[in-house]
């Protein structure tokens, strides 16, 4: 599967970690065809994806949304992989819009396995969530977990987790789903905690840290999950077609160590710290056992969680004109 003529469909593409991906994987197989299918919803940004790649002929953008049958059918039947980055995905959001979250997470993924049906590719991935989890009942959490989800943003990615899970085993879709733990890094929308605390930071205003700060998350860094998926769509299918894989490091950090690093790395006094009362549906803790993606990728992720904040740092310094437009939306959602 490494061909230079492969075609490769991302929903959500415009968005954080599928725009990561777009870039990645146009560095690393130029050759490759990308169509980024996006509904442009306040969280895509086509600024998100590098010009180079827009210019030379290998990159189609759609305008459209995922839960659209006639679109969804058209662009799948010219694809060799599809990679569904496509979801409404801030936890806050949903606890008080939660509608809008069952249309394109779980009817979305629905219209998009059903293409797949009809026009046939070679790979399937599924972006689903560590979220499913809800919270570690056990230590790492490996993909035989229960799934207990605790926000509707949680319960919206287990339905469309357990779809494609169950086209797999009626239609024969050669699917890999993708559990990803909190990514963070360039490009990532304000409303998250890192990219919130981080250009708070910069304005000198206060980093809003839900009830004590202790919820544990399992943070990796963005660059690492995309070459996980470059792993796994170039893997056997006999190894990873049928598979749930978590993507994360095997570590947890407390989210006031986060802003208490971020702090640290822009010289900012810990006096900016500022609590505020905990969110509905948290979870309490997340860590990936990273077992099975080693075993079936020989893929670990290598991002220091140090090295990871400072790269994060550095880009939303240096690019205030691409955030500074979404800061009105700050005090709207909070922060994951």
């Amino acid at each position: 599967m490494t061909s230079t003529k492969k075609n490769i469909l991302v929903t959500g593409g415009a968005g954080f970690i599928g725009s990561n991906f777009i870039n990645y994987i146009h560095k690393k197989y130029p050759g490759y065809n990308i169509e980024l299918l996006d509904a442009l919803t306040y969280a895509g940004n086509l600024d998100n994806i590098v010009n180079e790649l827009k210019l030379n002929g290998h990159f189609r953008f759609s305008h459209g949304n995922v839960t659209h049958p006639d679109i969804v059918n058209q662009l799948v039947s010219n694809s060799d992989i599809v990679v569904h980055f496509a979801a409404e995905s801030h936890v806050t959001r949903s606890i008080y819009d939660n509608s809008l979250f069952f249309e394109t997470d779980v009817i979305g993924t629905q219209v998009l396995a059903n293409a797949i049906v009809n026009h046939p590719v070679e790979r399937f991935i599924h972006i689903s969530s560590s979220e499913v989890y809800g919270t570690a009942l056990t230590a790492p959490m490996d993909e035989e977990h229960p799934l207990n989800p605790m926000s509707p943003y949680a319960a919206a990615k287990a339905g469309a987790d357990r779809l494609v899970y169950s086209y797999i085993h009626t239609y024969g879709l050669p699917a890999v789903i993708v559990r990803p733990f909190n990514n963070y890094g360039p490009f990532q929308h304000l409303e998250k905690a890192i990219p919130n605390f981080i250009t708070s930071a910069l304005n000198d205003q206060p980093l809003t840290v839900h009830g004590g700060g202790q919820s544990l998350r399992d943070w990796m860094f963005v660059e690492d999950t995309c070459e996980a998926l470059d792993a796994i769509m170039h893997a056997d299918a006999n190894k990873v077609v049928g598979e749930a894989i978590n993507l994360g490091t095997g570590r947890d950090t407390d989210i006031l160590t986060i802003a208490k690093k971020v702090l640290n790395i822009l010289e900012k006094p810990e006096s900016l710290i500022e609590y505020i009362e905990d969110r509905p549906g948290q979870v309490s803790r997340h860590i990936s056992s990273t077992n099975k993606a080693n075993q079936l990728l020989g893929w670990t992720a290598k991002t220091k969680l140090d090295d990871g904040l400072k790269r994060t740092v550095d880009f939303y310094k240096n690019n205030k004109q691409w955030w500074e437009k979404f800061l009105w939306m700050k005090e709207l959602w909070g922060q994951r």
